[in-house]
């Protein structure tokens, strides 16, 4: 179970690590105005910046879904298992994105959220078979 807390926490900072990377080693980074300099910016700092707004999406699905598998009872190692399983798709899918390979970053987005999705529906039969 200490896997899927630390998946929730990972995935929580996120964000921030993407955020990082967009503003990282720039002279003219404008932090009075971070929002308005990251929207004129290119290349792999704005897909950086994409990133992170889609990691504060994919956030809350993901969190929720590890509360209710456990909550419901599901089995932790089947939790832990997932959790890992959508980290590592969700690394995958920014790594993709700074690399601007559009199809790979595809494919590890749908990975990670049929996994948050499994999450939901193992909280479900859990439910059920109770």
């Amino acid at each position: 179970m200490l896997i899927s807390y630390s998946a929730v926490l990972a995935a929580g900072i996120m964000p921030v690590v993407c955020a990082g990377i967009a503003k990282s080693g720039f002279k003219d980074y404008d932090n009075h105005d971070p929002r308005a300099w990251l929207s004129r910016q290119t290349g792999f700092r704005a897909r950086a910046n994409a990133a992170q707004a889609n990691c504060f999406e994919a956030f809350p699905l993901f969190a929720v879904g590890i509360i209710l598998a456990l909550l419901t009872g599901v089995d932790p190692t089947m939790v832990d298992t997932l959790a890992l399983l959508f980290m590592a798709a969700r690394v995958a899918y920014v790594v993709f994105y700074l690399l601007d390979q559009d199809k790979w970053r595809t494919m590890a987005w749908s990975v990670a959220f049929l996994t948050a999705i499994a999450l939901y529906a193992f909280a479900m039969l859990n439910l059920q078979v109770a």
